[in-house]
């Protein structure tokens, strides 16, 4: 019988090369290499993730990837000085900055100063030249999402990112804020890779954010590997404002162990084609999870948050809520898997997606799901779609307040509810107004 062999298309045939091309280069000695051609393998096997991949069905990067991008090049002294306005929303938060320039870390652009005791930030790239065996044994480890070939490219190909530590009982009361900025004016593509590590006992906040020009068909493929020890808490805020033609797919990946917190919210209303993909595991017995995120779309813009929390041991909270606002032939995609294991007793778990749309050629999906392998637990998951409320609509306007600022008024709320649960009250600002800038531009 012949064998079948998978064609490549374009895409995986240009990754290939560029793999070729800068495994020489890429940071780290053998473990490493070896690291990274196991990595590769497994996306050489898989290829592009497509609409056949029951976890990529609703966006198939396969098709939406025609090509790829070169790498960009490290950043020179004029790229550095662009790169130096990014983030400026931010400013109010008072914020410890750690800037990514085209995928490589800057530390002249980056707040390094008097760093508080117990807080470590090195780049990724130094860490894997020394072969800092801790960071080393992590990135080797089987995780959720390690197979798949979207993760498995950024683990092959990972240029730098930033290795974060705090110590045991470090409370780190300053956030961190990762600015990551593509500033090239022609299509490139950076893979980056980052680690947080919150010891026992210890409290971090970090916020990251994403920009790129408009117009720049750039491709971007990031990812965040988290750790949260016993009694740690982490704060994290993702703000996705890429350029208007990028493709940016993302993974935040995180253990957490016993008494710990972590809550997480993404931010989209930018970029072409955005795949945010979240994967926890809940170590720890008393831990509580908070995962939610808002998205604000327009034109054909295409935006996917795919998550997966794993309750491996009983008496955990986890919460997710996702609410999507809608306008123009745009599309969400929400993918949310709660999975409760064996021994995972007394879980108490429930997800939520909610659509707002304000367009008839809008698209929602929603596929939230519930794997329950124990039998005393509380979990639930819930999903709408719909316009907005025609009887509020009216009962605004009976009291004098023009359409499009009662239409403003109303998506405020509904997205408002998802981002009151940011802890910062600086970022819930700064997010309020990236969502009152996208609906200035629609009006």
């Amino acid at each position: 019988m012949a064998e079948l062999k998978l064609i490549k298309t374009a895409a995986e045939e240009g990754l290939a090369e560029a793999f070729a091309g800068a495994r020489a280069t890429l940071p780290g000695a053998a473990a490493v290499k070896s690291l990274r051609d196991n990595a590769f393998r497994i996306f050489e096997v898989k290829g592009l993730p497509h609409r056949r991949i029951e976890e990529w069905k609703y966006t198939d990067l396969r098709a939406l990837m025609r090509d790829a991008k070169p790498l960009a090049a490290p950043p020179d002294a004029a790229t550095k000085v662009k790169a130096k306005a990014a983030g400026a929303l931010l400013s109010a938060v008072g914020a410890r900055r750690v800037v990514i320039v085209d995928g490589v870390f800057v530390p002249e652009l980056s707040d390094l100063a008097a760093l508080e005791k117990g807080l470590t930030i090195v780049s990724l790239a130094e860490a894997l030249a020394i072969a800092d065996k801790a960071l080393i044994d992590r990135l080797s480890r089987k995780a959720l999402f390690s197979d798949d070939p979207a993760f498995a490219l950024n683990t092959a190909m990972m240029s730098d990112g930033v290795v974060i530590r705090v110590a045991e009982g470090a409370q780190i009361a300053r956030p961190i804020h990762l600015a990551f900025i593509t500033t090239s004016v022609k299509p490139v593509s950076v893979f980056t890779r980052s680690l947080v590590t919150v010891g026992k006992g210890a409290s971090l906040s970090v916020i990251e954010s994403h920009e790129s020009a408009d117009g720049v068909d750039n491709q971007a493929n990031h990812a965040i590997d988290v750790s949260v020890a016993d009694d740690g808490r982490l704060d994290h805020v993702k703000i996705a404002c890429e350029g208007d033609r990028a493709l940016h797919v993302a993974s935040l990946l995180a253990d957490i162990g016993a008494t710990a917190h972590l809550n997480t919210f993404t931010f989209t209303s930018a970029g072409a084609v955005t795949r945010n993909q979240i994967a926890m595991r809940l170590e720890g017995a008393q831990t509580h999870v908070g995962i939610r995120g808002a998205t604000l779309l327009k034109g054909r813009q295409h935006a996917d948050n795919t998550l997966v929390v794993d309750h491996a041991v009983g008496h955990c909270e986890s919460r997710e809520l996702f609410k999507s606002v809608l306008d123009g032939e745009s599309r969400s995609v929400f993918q949310g898997k709660i999975i409760v294991e064996p021994h995972a007793q007394k879980t108490d778990a429930k997800m939520a997606t909610h659509a707002l749309l304000l367009s008839e050629d809008a698209e929602a999906d929603a596929k939230p799901e519930l794997e329950i392998f124990a039998d005393d637990v509380v979990c639930g998951h819930g999903a709408t779609a719909g316009a907005l409320d025609d009887d509020l609509l009216f009962y605004l306007r009976a009291r004098g307040i023009p359409l499009k600022e009662a239409e403003a008024l109303m998506v405020e709320a509904f997205v408002g509810e998802a981002v009151e649960a940011v802890e910062n009250e600086s970022v819930r600002e700064a997010l309020m107004e990236l969502a009152r800038r996208w609906l200035k531009a629609r009006a």
